[in-house]
């Protein structure tokens, strides 16, 4: 079987065994190509795949590295490349898999966008609470920025978990965790005004949902999403303005204020610390670029 039939039946493989889409077996086999494409040319010969040996194709994987390659296209090649390999060696045209024990180099991790104070400051006090949906998007964005919560958990919130006498809120996370996460003065008054509002709306419900459309239905995670991009927007020119975001400059700010590690992790409903670790990142290039900024030794100067 020459190497065009291989890919043949390969791409059939795929298409029927693996009911892969058209668009992802097009990527695999394009993937494979390359590789096969790069290994004829260093060899300037064309090359039996059968022959190809573990080094071959962690050299092609280096190559790819060293010349600039994003670092999850390199993991996604080699994982068209461990499937083809694999599909050869199922139907019995090699022994073993070349490419079985080799991993993809790790991405880089991606620090968490966060937003400055003055531009939490910024988004909040922009929101005249002159009418009822204002209201609930002022409370929804300090909710957000106040507890760290997460979307899935804000959106399932229920008025019975807002418990305003101890100045707490129960949210349900990951794997159905329970947590209680403290409140401070500013977003209990926000919320007191909210409930009081949405009671002379909707009437007293405490079983229902703590945020509501205007159809008087829970609100949707997608609705929650567009209301906080809405006004975060109007404070700041980053991408991606989402709920995390607020979660994001959550943490930050208590490290940045002097908060300890493991009490965030709590916070933030992290099972690893390491999870959390990611922010001390941020605390660290903020304090960076206040010292470039700020500190007379800190420039090189020419003179």
């Amino acid at each position: 079987m020459n190497q065009h039939d291989m890919l043949k039946k390969f791409s059939e493989y795929l298409l029927a065994v693996k009911g892969y889409s058209e668009n992802t077996v097009v990527a695999y086999t394009g993937d494979v190509e390359q590789f096969i494409e790069f290994y004829t040319y260093l060899n300037a010969e064309a090359v039996n795949p059968v022959n190809v040996g573990k080094d071959d194709i962690k050299f092609y994987l280096g190559h790819l590295v060293e010349h600039g390659a994003d670092k999850r296209s390199v993991a996604r090649k080699l994982s068209s490349i461990k499937s083809f390999f694999g599909f050869l060696q199922k139907e019995n045209l090699i022994s073993a898999n070349p490419a079985i024990t080799l991993h993809p180099p790790k991405p880089e991790k991606k620090l968490p966008v966060f937003l400055q104070k003055q531009e939490i400051k910024q988004a909040i006090e922009q929101i005249i609470t002159d009418s009822p949906s204002k209201i609930r998007d002022k409370t929804i964005i300090e909710l957000f920025y106040g507890t760290g919560m997460r979307l899935s958990e804000l959106q399932s919130l229920n008025i019975f978990d807002i418990d305003l006498n101890s100045m707490s809120i129960k949210v349900t996370g990951k794997g159905n965790k329970e947590r209680v996460l403290p409140i401070g003065k500013k977003l209990h008054a926000s919320l007191s005004a909210y409930l009081k509002e949405r009671e002379i709306q909707t009437g007293r419900d405490a079983a229902g949902a703590l945020f509501l459309n205007s159809n008087g239905q829970r609100l949707s995670k997608r609705s929650i999403q567009k209301i906080v991009k809405k006004w975060l927007e109007k404070v700041s020119e980053k991408n991606k303005l989402s709920p995390h975001v607020l979660r994001h400059s959550f943490a930050t700010h208590l490290l940045d204020n002097g908060a300890d590690l493991e009490s965030v992790k709590e916070l933030l409903g992290h099972v690893n610390l390491s999870t959390t670790q990611i922010y001390t990142h941020l605390t660290m290039e903020h304090l960076k670029k206040v010292y470039l900024q700020a500190h007379p030794k800190a420039k090189i100067s020419n003179t």
